[in-house]
């Protein structure tokens, strides 16, 4: 296996996820799932006589040639290999955007034109509420059904991924700067330390930044109530009057972290390898109250025309020796803990020690302090967003 292209990380280029803009039109869009006519939830599939599909992705989440960066080498693999033709389309570049470009269609029972689409958990749960997305046939991803770790197999929104398969993962939890902190960070409530007053950011997503900060309260984030999110959000506003928070950032905390404005923050795992590759005193913590797992998954909205197709190319993702290629290039969790043995057996020492990054491949003791939250629901989203905007200043 090549030594992967070490790319920016997707996310330090992107606005944050989880935009609220949208939220007064958009959120739980007031539509339930009942809306969904008999019928609605699957097209006629072209599969076996039309051997292509659309593929909407985020920037920078594939592997591509170093030498032609618009070549995606494990794609056209699934190309050659299948016969089928992927129309890839870098086109998602915030999740709420996102659902608003595609809604109107679903709503009025009509063709999104897109066949497989990625996007994150929290809002692949809006859509499985909606009844805006089929259910998988895992009769046809065996790759799927052996190799996708335990711990992202039956989030709360979809028990079983029944319509959802995770693409890429990471973990929510805190980095700093060791060298210029001067000590260790191990705890959520490590963030409100008098010597760090001014030099701590927190993400602005709703989304994003709830989970671990219930989490350094010991709250258990699968099942978190409304008590417990008032509760985050009083210590938050303290927190913001005493000085302790700088701001509340998108992606561009990395900008902060590096410049030394900021010692410690809120931050994504893949961002904190790349961070790593520049300045080794950047680490990464998951604290020892635990950290939230996340992914950003694989959906194949309703009326898609090439469902069995798009099917294909998810299992094909799930073969640990692509899986391995596509982590070595994106950085983030590998959903599919068996690419770990492929890179550790590359003849290449630097792809081989990819193997051994716990932010790529978690080890047991990290495991056992992950958790994947239950996402907020549309009764909760309107009031939470209310209060959560009012703190951070949106």
């Amino acid at each position: 296996m090549a030594l992967p292209h070490q790319t920016v990380s997707r996310r330090s280029l992107l606005s944050a996820l989880g935009g609220t803009a949208a939220l007064g039109a958009l959120a739980g869009c007031g539509v339930p799932a009942a809306y969904v006519q008999p019928g609605d939830r699957a097209a006629a599939d072209d599969s076996a006589r039309d051997r292509r599909l659309t593929w909407a992705n985020w920037p920078l989440y594939i592997d591509t040639d170093d030498d032609h960066p618009n070549r995606r080498p494990t794609l056209e693999a699934f190309e050659r290999q299948s016969g089928i033709s992927v129309d890839y389309v870098e086109e998602i570049n915030d999740n709420d955007e996102f659902f608003g470009k595609i809604s109107p269609a679903l709503m009025n029972h009509q063709t999104t034109g897109r066949d497989l689409v990625v996007i994150s958990d929290w809002m692949c749960a809006r859509f499985v509420r909606l009844g805006w997305v089929q259910e998988l046939d895992r009769a046809r991803q065996p790759n799927v059904a052996r190799y996708l770790d335990p711990l992202l197999r039956s989030p709360a929104f979809d028990p079983g991924r029944r319509y959802t398969v995770p693409w890429q993962s990471g973990i929510t939890g805190i980095a700093y700067n060791r060298r210029k902190l001067g000590r260790e960070i191990r705890h959520v409530s490590d963030l409100w330390a008098d010597d760090l007053r001014g030099r701590v950011t927190l993400l602005s997503g709703l989304d994003e930044s709830f989970a671990l900060l219930m989490l350094g309260n010991g709250v258990d984030i699968t099942r978190w109530t409304a008590d417990d999110f008032h509760r985050v959000c009083d210590q938050v506003q303290a927190q913001v009057r005493r000085g302790q928070i700088r701001r509340f950032t998108g992606n561009d905390y990395t900008k902060d972290l590096v410049s030394g404005d900021v010692l410690a923050c809120q931050a994504y795992s893949g961002d904190v390898i790349q961070l790593r590759a520049d300045n080794p005193d950047i680490e990464f913590v998951v604290p020892e109250e635990g950290a939230e797992l996340w992914a950003e998954s694989l959906m194949v909205p309703n009326l898609a025309r090439h469902k069995a197709n798009a099917e294909q190319l998810i299992d094909y993702y799930y073969r640990p020796e692509v899986a391995a290629e596509l982590a070595a290039w994106v950085n983030y969790v590998c959903p599919v803990p068996a690419a770990q043995h492929v890179l550790a057996s590359s003849d290449d020492k630097d792809t081989a020690a990819l193997a051994e990054d716990p932010l790529i491949f978690p080890d047991a003791a990290m495991r056992r302090r992950l958790a994947i939250a239950r996402d907020i629901t549309a009764g909760e989203r309107v009031e939470f967003a209310k209060r959560w905007n009012k703190i951070v200043g949106l």
